[in-house]
């Protein structure tokens, strides 16, 4: 492996450059002091040990106690998983930090934006489009957390579900009725199968208040639908339409607050679930 190649692999793990270059060379060499490491960097050894108390922080490299103290970096698995967990906890505090702002700068600028809208003809638009992938996956992470009776999910096997595991946690959490409408698996290639296979094992098992049912034939549309409302004036939804010979890198998923649009999204969603489902067993 290069120097760049290596470079680029540390890069999604937010270091400094002092720190992706000892890191590279602890797993390339093995335990060390940090005199030696800073010897064989270049890093300058009044920095070396703030660089290594650093990358020990984060549960990248272990610290071996003794005269002299040595340095030794973890396994490359744990190292991405721990790096995968420290986004994780820094998302979540600022979520957190968010969150408990959310009374104060409503009540500050709610009142300045209406001011601001009041003479404005009202338009509603039917819907947006984002890209299919991480964007798709939050607007539906956005959906999950502002519902308030119930989410209706359309899918081949939910293969997404881990991307929006902690937002159907909460929406379970409080009560939010959930009814998944998974492909029935003979419609699956083997890769979705096995895919459906562990998802539905993971709800049944963690999630036993969530209903699950198979849909007989294969369905035009998937997506998600929230707190469905037949006097039309509520209810948000994000779908995404079958098109076979598109790849879903290249696919759009359209979001809707259309009252009446989502209305007829969850009248589907009822008669398929009644009359074209059968249960999971």
């Amino acid at each position: 492996m290069t120097d760049d190649s290596a470079a680029a692999l540390l890069e999604h793990l937010d270091l400094g450059e002092y720190e992706s270059t000892a890191l590279t060379q602890l797993l390339t060499l093995g335990r060390t002091t940090a005199p030696n490491l800073a010897e064989a960097t270049g890093i300058p050894r009044a920095r070396i040990y703030d660089v290594l108390g650093t990358l020990a922080n984060v549960g990248y490299v272990k610290e071996i106690p003794g005269r002299p103290k040595e340095y030794e970096a973890r396994h490359p698995e744990e190292i991405v998983d721990r790096a995968i967990e420290n986004r994780r906890q820094s998302f979540e505090s600022f979520r957190t930090d968010v969150e408990s702002a959310r009374t104060e700068f409503l009540a500050q600028f709610g009142p300045l934006y209406e001011r601001a809208n009041e003479d404005v003809t009202p338009t509603e638009d039917l819907f947006h489009v984002v890209d299919v992938g991480e964007p798709s996956e939050t607007e539906t992470r956005t959906l999950y957390r502002s519902a308030d009776r119930e989410i209706e999910v359309l899918t081949k096997s939910f293969e997404y579900f881990e991307s929006i595991r902690p937002a159907f946690a909460d929406a379970d959490e409080r009560g939010v009725s959930i009814r998944v409408l998974l492909l029935d698996p003979s419609h699956l290639s083997d890769h979705n199968r096995s895919i459906q296979t562990d998802v539905v094992e993971t709800l049944n098992t963690e999630f036993p208040d969530v209903e699950l049912r198979f849909s007989n034939e294969r369905l035009p549309w998937r997506g998600t639908i929230v707190d469905p409302s037949m006097d039309y004036e509520t209810g948000k939804a994000i779908v995404l339409v079958e098109e076979k010979d598109i790849p879903l890198s290249m696919r759009q998923a359209a979001v809707t607050e259309n009252g009446s649009f989502v209305a007829g999204l969850g009248r589907y969603f009822e008669l398929i679930w009644a009359h074209e489902s059968s249960p999971v067993e």
